[in-house]
């Protein structure tokens, strides 16, 4: 396997470059900012590319080391993308509400993971000895416990790495890493606040095509540098029972800054509608 791969027309076409509208700004996004058209900004995607490849080989070598990454991302278009992302790369999510205390207070967070796990086995076995009403509060709790904390249930300890879709929305989760040094990966769109984030990824985060393909390439990032490491521990890989699946990767299209700009431009030129559109409204 290797690092995934990623063209300038795959961005344009999922929407990445599609900022908010020109008065929704944070002027400490001026940076990245190409221009404007018809009232909403457009993110340099010249700029993005190299970040988001940037981004992508920090995931990767997380993972090459046998560390954690947490993806993050509660909104409603975001919480399937993390999870089919954390899953297929085999890590950790949270698209349900952020706790906080989550990582600052994780001897508290744990309690409740174990918590979660002790209804896990009473319902599985049977619940017995317990009247209805007591066994229907134990499965609610246990609903409310898998959806905040079902996808961090294994983590074990606090993660090595998160990725962030939406800063303004995780603002407690990135504070939080921060205090403790844990590097963030993150999504930051033209109404937000780069700071605090160690690896940037100019786009737009409310488009779900966009986000897609966000938790995508890094779910095969991640897999990237899981291989890796199984490679230096000296598995054969030829002879697990479920070998890793390599994408095969159907056209490959390799273009410089100055190339691509033309291409940005005149997609830029196109009215930001569909996704973009409806969260503005």
């Amino acid at each position: 396997m290797a690092l995934p791969e990623f063209t300038m027309r795959q961005l344009l076409e999922a929407g990445v470059h599609f900022g908010h509208q020109t008065q929704r700004w944070n002027p400490k996004m001026a940076p990245f900012i190409y221009g404007s058209r018809n009232g909403i900004h457009i993110l340099d995607l010249t700029q993005t590319v190299p970040m988001l490849d940037q981004a992508l080989q920090a995931v990767r070598d997380v993972a090459a080391k046998g560390g954690r990454i947490l993806f993050v991302g509660t909104k409603r278009q975001a919480a399937g993308p993390i999870a089919d992302a954390a899953e297929k790369c085999a890590q950790y999510y949270m698209n349900h509400r952020w706790l906080g205390g989550t990582l600052t207070n994780w001897q508290t967070i744990s309690k409740s993971i174990k918590r979660l796990k002790d209804h896990d086995e009473l319902l599985e076995g049977g619940a017995e000895g317990l009247t209805k009403k007591e066994r229907l509060g134990i499965e609610r709790e246990q609903a409310k416990l898998q959806a905040s904390l079902g996808g961090i249930r294994e983590m074990g300890t606090t993660p090595d790495l998160i990725f962030v879709i939406d800063v303004r929305k995780e603002d407690l989760a990135i504070a939080e890493a921060n205090k403790l040094g844990i590097p963030v990966v993150a999504v930051v769109d033209s109404n937000c606040n780069p700071d605090g984030i160690d690896y940037i990824i100019p786009g737009n985060d409310d488009a779900s095509r966009a986000i897609s393909l966000y938790c995508d390439l890094m779910a095969r990032a991640a897999l990237d540098g899981m291989t890796a490491q199984m490679g230096a521990a000296g598995i054969d890989l030829g002879e697990m029972e479920e070998a890793p699946v390599e994408e095969v990767v159907a056209e490959v299209v390799v273009e410089t800054a100055e190339e691509a700009k033309p291409a940005v431009e005149e997609k830029a030129k196109e009215p930001a509608k569909d996704e973009k559109a409806a969260a503005e409204g």
